[in-house]
């Protein structure tokens, strides 16, 4: 009897095949298993409501950036406390340090190159309720610095984020979506702004993470 001498190996790579797919498997639903979602007391006091029409908007109606102490304005201040080894000159602008991007974990030596983010985008901002705020409330949303709301961070990652939530951009490092999560919610919560329903989702999914964490 003459054995076909392909039969061997084909068998070999097929079984190959079906461990590398079972592998696959597993490590996505170990990825889900390990992230399941989380409803936080915060992240349900949030009132879950389609998003509102951008009419009318403009980056303009939240004045950036106000001054602060010393007459330095509101991205000097984050400058000053999220860089290591910040000095600036006598016109309040820092001059050199350096900054790591918390999105992405991009370390950065020029302040320059150093991006201010809105957690909360000022443009989702009015989405979801702030095409009824004065002014003034809106000004005070785009300088806070009370609440977890502005960020020092890579050009790139602000970029790549602009006006989308959490259902269309997260951060490309995921140890800090817990965080990101938590910040998010804490922000939106302070100004009594909504959520779409796949926002909430989204959130829900990242604050899954901090389990990871622990």
């Amino acid at each position: 009897m003459v054995r076909n001498k392909r039969s061997v190996p084909t068998l070999a790579a097929v079984a190959v095949l079906i461990v590398l797919i079972s592998l696959v498997v597993w490590w996505a639903n170990r990825r889900s298993v390990a992230s399941p979602p989380v409803t936080t007391p915060e992240l349900a006091a949030l009132r879950i409501a389609p998003p509102g029409p951008m009419s009318g908007y403009s980056r303009d109606r939240f004045p950036l950036w106000a001054s602060g102490p010393d007459s330095c304005d509101t991205r000097e201040i984050v400058l000053q406390r999220q860089g290591a080894n910040v000095t600036r000159d006598n016109r309040c602008k820092a001059v050199s340090g350096t900054w790591t991007s918390p999105y992405d974990g991009v370390k950065i030596t020029e302040a320059g190159k150093v991006d201010i983010d809105h957690m909360v985008p000022l443009a989702e901002a009015w989405r979801s309720g702030a095409t009824s705020w004065t002014d003034e409330r809106r000004k005070q949303f785009a300088n806070d610095l009370t609440n977890p709301q502005l960020f020092a961070v890579s050009a790139n990652a602000n970029r790549s984020k602009g006006d989308q939530d959490p259902a269309q951009w997260k951060p490309p490092l995921r140890t800090f979506w817990c965080t990101y999560a938590k910040d998010y919610v804490t922000v939106k919560a302070a100004y009594q702004l909504t959520v779409d329903q796949a926002e909430h989702d989204a959130l829900a999914e990242m604050l899954g993470t901090c389990q990871e964490q622990k």
